[in-house]
């Protein structure tokens, strides 16, 4: 017989982990062709209803899978979905491979217990939680280069992935936090299969995607900063959806500081604490229904001597504005921006260099200890600064006005009437340009400019 689907798969166990599988031929009496159960049970080939109940005996997620194909059609036949019943297992069995069929029983593995699922090809990795491999057909994977891809999944789990580097195949993988499979490891091989490429394919180096909002915007954006080797305080990661991880480098402030992580950027929306707190009150409180806040992020304290932001600049140096101490007011819009240090400004343009070497144009929240500069945020630049009285680009007919004092909900509302009446927004006070203000009006493709500054 040909090499067939169930051949394969046997194959691709000797190599790494795959789902616990049994596999039969066709005909009125379906024979055993191969089995990969944990606990390597002698089995009789004869005896279907045998292999299926020792499978389900060994799946720890007490649910099977029957799966069937043809020697020339592996795709596209009859499955059946999540099976708690050896009996009925045993019934599908005998009834497909009486039509022709031959059979890949396996356990079912949970794609929604805070892992990913994605495909490794031609030194790329994409993914997704919540999904199958399938995830790369649809919008809002993470696409990442695989070396970095790796360090990243790497510091959220806690474990190195077993993602081989064999660029000219084509390989569909699952991680999880649990120890699932044939091998009980972490990372499961769905498939794998040679395919040609022209070399390194080129990712989408971009957020927000589905796995940035499964730990949450901001944990998502340091993450990227501190493996593109940008100083990131030493920061704990608190999440809905993964147990807590940790990256980044100690400031020696012996303070921990509280920041909501929401699932998009929310600029100025949620709590910032500059002190520790109990996370799970702050997430009850500030998102009840668990929706829109991903994480909480318990991060060193810098010695702020110096805070602010920077906006990315598409053929000059990157545009950058603060404040003496800390930047809250002034990232509410609250602050005027203040003439910084040449020794600050430089070390913020070293930080923006080194993150467009890896990622392209960025947006930084920044603070500086006097001695070095820190990110405490990091976001893809959407926008490029232009003017200096150019808030978030685009031309108008009519403007609405916002005074800075009003706030930032205000501005919101504000923002609200614009996309209705297809107005711009003019802004009165003497707000940076990289403040919230300029985030909010520049996500939301309003255009804004100062006035009376």
């Amino acid at each position: 017989m040909a090499d067939l689907k169930d051949d394969r798969l046997d194959r691709l166990a000797e190599k790494g982990n795959v789902a616990q599988f049994v596999s039969f031929g066709p005909g009125a009496q379906p024979r055993l062709r191969h089995h990969r159960i944990v606990t390597d049970p002698s089995l009789d080939p004869a005896q279907p209803a045998a292999a299926v109940e020792a499978l389900l005996a060994a799946s720890v997620s007490g649910s099977i899978n029957v799966r069937s194909f043809r020697p020339d059609q592996d795709k596209g036949c009859p499955f059946h979905y999540g099976l708690r019943s050896a009996q009925d297992a045993v019934s599908l069995v005998r009834s497909l491979a009486a039509d022709g069929y031959l059979t890949i029983v396996n356990e079912t593995v949970d794609v929604s217990d805070g892992g990913i699922s994605g495909v490794a090809l031609g030194g790329i990795l994409e993914f997704a939680p919540d999904d199958t491999p399938r995830a790369v057909e649809k919008e809002g994977v993470a696409s990442l280069p695989q070396e970095l891809g790796r360090r990243l999944l790497e510091t959220v789990y806690g474990f190195a992935p077993d993602l081989p580097d064999a660029k000219g195949d084509r390989l569909e993988f699952s991680i999880h936090p649990t120890r699932v499979g044939y091998r009980r490891s972490h990372t499961l091989w769905w498939e794998i299969e040679p395919v040609a490429t022209t070399g390194d394919l080129s990712p989408r180096l971009d957020w927000p995607n589905r796995f940035s909002r499964h730990i949450g915007d901001k944990a998502y954006g340091l993450l990227m900063a501190y493996l593109a080797g940008l100083p990131v305080p030493r920061t704990t990661v608190i999440s809905r959806r993964v147990a807590p991880f940790s990256f980044g480098e100690p400031t020696s402030t012996a303070e921990t500081w509280l920041r909501t992580c929401p699932t998009e950027q929310a600029p100025g929306r949620y709590t910032t604490l500059a002190h520790w707190s109990d996370p799970y009150a702050l997430l009850a409180k500030e998102d009840p229904h668990g929706d829109a806040i991903a994480s909480v992020l318990a991060q060193q304290g810098v010695e702020p001597v110096w805070s602010g932001a920077t906006m990315a600049s598409a053929d000059r140096d990157d545009f950058i504005q603060g404040v003496p101490g800390r930047g809250d007011t002034f990232m509410l819009g609250e602050q005027a921006p203040a003439a910084l240090p040449d020794a600050v400004l430089a070390d913020v343009r070293g930080l923006t260099a080194t993150a467009r070497k890896l990622l392209g144009p960025v947006r930084l929240e920044w603070v500086h200890d006097g001695g070095r500069a820190w990110v405490v945020q990091l976001h893809i630049a959407r926008q490029f600064f232009s003017a200096a009285d150019v808030v978030s680009a685009g031309e108008a007919e009519t403007w609405l006005d916002f005074t800075v004092s009003d706030g930032l909900e205000h501005l919101r509302a504000l923002i609200v009437r614009a996309h209705e009446q297809g107005a711009g927004i003019r802004i009165h006070g003497a707000v940076g340009l990289t403040s919230h203000v300029g985030d909010l009006l520049r996500r939301a493709g309003v255009p804004g400019r100062l006035v009376g500054h």
